[in-house]
């Protein structure tokens, strides 16, 4: 039989969030507080929040862009929408790209999930650019999908 100091000498293992089962996954740099709920990430010159809300993982990314953009920015949504698991949301403020997964992701799932996003916001991104008229874009690098 044990005793009461045993049992309470035990360590009780804490779960990890799924914020900060996604740091260690990808092997961010830093490191976030235990119980972390949400984090911003900065990668390749973009800032990701990563945070948990109804059961769910959420990674979102404000795109620089204008209003004015939107019309464009929606019509590829649409051809968007049957390549990648990401989807463009408007806040009345800012053009949000985000994606999402089940809070219970296992570590490749989660890896998967950043690598999928990152490569959304990619293509996003530039395709903003080309529009404010920063890079030019050949037709083949826009090709979509449209209805």
């Amino acid at each position: 039989m044990l005793d009461s100091a045993t049992d309470s000498s035990r360590s009780v293992s804490r779960q990890k969030t799924a914020v900060e089962r996604l740091i260690d996954a990808i092997r961010y740099p830093e490191r976030v507080s235990d119980g972390a709920l949400s984090a911003l990430l900065r990668v390749d010159g973009m800032e990701v929040d990563a945070y948990e809300r109804d059961s769910r993982l959420v990674l979102s990314y404000r795109l620089k862009c204008d209003e004015s953009m939107l019309p464009t920015l929606a019509e590829y949504a649409v051809g968007r929408i049957l390549k990648e698991d990401a989807a463009l949301a408007w806040d009345a403020t800012h053009v949000i790209l985000w994606q999402d997964c089940s809070v219970v992701a296992d570590a490749h799932a989660l890896v998967r999930l950043f690598e999928t996003f990152m490569d959304s916001c990619d293509w996003w991104r530039a395709r903003v650019e080309a529009l404010a008229g920063n890079v030019e874009s050949s037709p083949l690098e826009t090709m979509m999908i449209r209805p």
